[in-house]
């Protein structure tokens, strides 16, 4: 067996993990649901479900018509329309974000959370009072120091693993091995406390309970998170490695009782290649053979030979990665050192789709166009606008900041330039061969009347749908008749930050820095509150204006390889949108752009 890799367990990880999240969403809307059994349905499955129905018998991927049987009371949702708990999502990833320093946290999907809290634990251990630890502070904020909450730093909070009455820091497993085995194990315990607070304040605020696993990567902590579920954390507790006999590595005892197939990187195509290589002659065959879904880290990490030149053997194919044997060989061993990689505020694009049991008509098409279109043009608003009470800019519809009846004034943070129509046609039969048909797709610039966020959204759609996806449909299919589809997804895509002073925009917003500049003036000559509301420039984006970057021609794009028609992506160069004319600059030129509009007429 080939030595285990060398570890770095310099970063501290937290991985968060929403408790039954769809349904935690429609409970959160209705706080009556919490106590009774409910299932989220799409189509006709239960995709989840809450503790209460599990305990009734209930489990995800179960008929519909099977779960009324077996709990006759439960109360069933519908989940088609994933809006809600998109929205929900971005809530819940922007409250938890604001208080991590660098905002280094990486989204997984739609209930998940990875946290590198690196550097506001090291900041907190350097201001431990060793004399006081059970009356310590945990600080949020290095510039406010009222700004946290206090903790005992003497115990860890919430379960451990290895588990054990004796949770304080004297107690905690191989404290004193060695001087690095104690430093981590103190910054493992001072995180547990912030994992402990930020669960308390996501509950408090905003309704919803999460389990966390805390550790230095994020697989160790995603792994720790799932040992107690519920509403609960782990941290997993030094030593990670084995210095001398008889002291072992708790990363090694904890990954080794896992199955193959659980461990976070290792997909369903690995697991059967290592399930088929132990079944074929190694002392676990048998078991492998008939409880291919048993076999464990243990199992294949203590094989003869084991280690990164069998793994390439094993694993290694065509298009397989040159370092798949050592990337799964750390796996087995707990090393992982892939970053937090950090989710920004904005999607690359939007999509939405639907499939269908039969969808043959132009008529049909039609109403399910405008339907998607509606829902598409709904989450552009919701993930792409921002109040923005304090403009004083003109509210002229197709402004970056307009608003909304009744609302506080919204303004884009990002403006997508192409409109896409996917489609994939039902498999059909040729003889006695099957034809599987992949998504084909058509682009098309995304008009700019779309923007106009005072205006109704179902008429929006129905004129998008009638003045450029209709054409793009028929040229997808141009018989009238004899096709029939099982999908259909309408995106937007594209994406370009607009002008303003949000820190991850690449540009600047024109207006607001000639406001800056008038109050500088003026300070020197008038009192501040002589300055007039008006001297605000108003934000225009003319819609008739071409854009200075845009493509050559909207090509027909390709998601991935089944797809049956690509003219590329499209290739035009970052740009950024002026707040001024509305044109998209790049990047280089935006300088210049400037000093244009800033020059005597």
């Amino acid at each position: 067996m080939a030595a285990a890799p060398s570890r770095d367990d310099r970063r501290i990880i937290l991985h968060l993990d929403y408790d039954c999240f769809y349904a935690s969403v429609f409970e959160v809307e209705q706080p009556v649901l919490k106590t009774l059994p409910l299932a989220v349905q799409q189509k006709q499955i239960v995709v989840t479900c809450n503790y209460e129905a599990r305990r009734r018998g209930l489990r995800k991927l179960q008929l519909i018509k099977e779960a009324k049987q077996i709990c006759p009371d439960v109360v069933i949702v519908l989940g088609e329309d994933l809006s809600r708990f998109r929205d929900a999502s971005k809530e819940i990833f922007l409250y938890i974000k604001s208080f991590i320093w660098g905002e280094r946290v990486e989204r997984l999907g739609f209930d998940e959370l990875f946290l590198d809290v690196t550097e506001m634990i090291a900041y907190n251990v350097d201001l431990l009072n060793r004399h006081d630890l059970e009356h310590s502070f945990f600080h949020l904020d290095r510039l406010e120091p009222t700004v946290g909450f206090t903790y005992d730093a003497t115990r860890v909070c919430g379960s451990t693993y290895p588990a054990g009455p004796n949770t304080t820091l004297a107690a905690a497993p191989s404290a004193t091995a060695d001087e690095d085995a104690s430093g981590l194990c103190t910054r493992l315990l001072v995180a547990s406390h912030l994992a402990g607070y930020l669960r308390g304040q996501l509950e408090h605020h905003k309704g919803y309970t999460a389990t966390v696993g805390i550790s230095t990567s994020k697989l160790l902590a995603k792994l720790a998170g799932s040992t107690h579920k519920p509403n609960n954390q782990t941290t997993l507790l030094p030593p990670y490695a084995a210095t001398e006999l008889p002291v072992s590595s708790n990363v090694v005892d904890f990954l080794d009782a896992h199955e193959i197939r659980k461990i976070p990187g290792i997909g369903s195509k690995l697991t059967q290649k290592l399930t088929n290589y132990l079944a074929e002659g190694s002392a676990v065959a048998s078991d492998a053979a008939t409880n291919p879904d048993r076999v464990t880290v243990r199992d294949v990490r203590l094989l003869p030979g084991m280690g990164p030149s069998l793994l390439d053997r094993i694993l290694g194919a065509s298009g397989a990665p040159r370092d798949i044997g050592a990337r799964v060989w750390g796996l087995l061993n707990g090393v992982d050192n892939t970053e937090v990689i950090q989710t920004g505020d904005l999607p690359t694009q939007i999509s939405i789709e639907d499939s269908y049991g039969r969808l043959d008509s132009l008529d049909g098409v039609r109403r399910e166009l405008i339907s998607l279109t509606g829902s598409l043009l709904r989450r552009m608003r919701t993930d792409l606008t921002e109040k923005d009470n304090g403009s004083d800019s003109a509210t002229d519809p197709s402004s970056e900041t307009s608003r909304l009846p009744g609302l506080s004034k919204v303004r884009w943070l990002a403006r997508p330039r192409t409109l896409r129509l996917s489609t994939r046609p039902r498999s059909t039969t040729d003889g006695a061969h099957a034809l599987h048909i992949g998504r084909i797709s058509r682009s098309a610039p995304l008009p700019g009347y779309v923007f106009h966020v005072d205006e109704n959204v179902d008429a929006l759609a129905e004129r998008l749908v009638h003045d450029q996806l209709l054409s793009m449909f028929r040229k997808l299919h141009p018989e009238r008749s004899g096709w029939n589809l099982r999908l259909m997804n309408v995106a937007v895509t594209n994406m370009v930050d607009a002008a303003g002073d949000r820190k991850q925009s690449s540009g600047r917003d024109i207006g607001k820095m000639f406001q800056s500049q008038g109050w500088r003036r003026r300070e020197a000559f008038i009192e501040p509150e002589t300055v007039s509301e008006s001297s605000t420039m108003s934000l225009h984006y003319g819609e008739a204006l071409r854009p200075a970057c845009s493509p050559a021609a909207p090509g027909d794009q390709v998601e991935n390889d089944a797809w049956e028609e690509s003219d590329g992506e499209d290739s035009t160069m970052a740009c950024v949108a002026c707040a001024v004319c509305g044109a998209l600059i790049p990047h280089f030129a935006r300088d210049a752009h400037e000093v244009f509009h800033l020059a005597p007429d």
